[in-house]
């Protein structure tokens, strides 16, 4: 059973940050796109970032630009891949859930419904 979990998420000032993870289960990130959304209360979900398992390309909303970081690692055994998702200067507008989600390798990272495997979410609260 294939399940990908989020951590990290929490409540932070405006300005601060935080890092959120996800790691996968029953499934290896190899040859695929890993890309982390959000969903705000009463607001569509959105895409955030997106990082290609096998070139390290990152991608990023222009709302994420300069102040958000994707990255991964890989275990040396490849038996543990987690994906971060560094959140500097965090605004209140920030706030939202936070889905992590794994598609096809050369899927359009910015689509939803490109991905075929989403996590539970991690809520991410920032106060003015």
């Amino acid at each position: 059973q294939v399940q990908l979990v989020e951590s990290g998420g929490g409540l932070v000032q405006a300005g601060g940050s935080l890092r959120l993870s996800c790691a996968a289960s029953g499934l290896t990130f190899s040859r695929r796109t890993v890309g982390w959304f959000r969903q705000a209360a009463g607001a569509e979900r959105e895409f955030v970032a997106a990082i290609r398992w096998n070139t390290g390309s990152p991608y990023y909303a222009d709302s994420a630009k300069g102040r958000f970081t994707i990255s991964l690692t890989i275990s040396s055994d490849n038996a543990k891949n987690t994906v971060y998702l560094q959140m500097n200067s965090l605004k209140p507008e920030d706030t939202a859930v936070y889905y992590c989600a794994a598609a096809p390798s050369y899927s359009d990272y910015s689509v939803g419904g490109s991905y075929d495997y989403w996590g539970q979410g991690t809520q991410v609260t920032v106060s003015s």
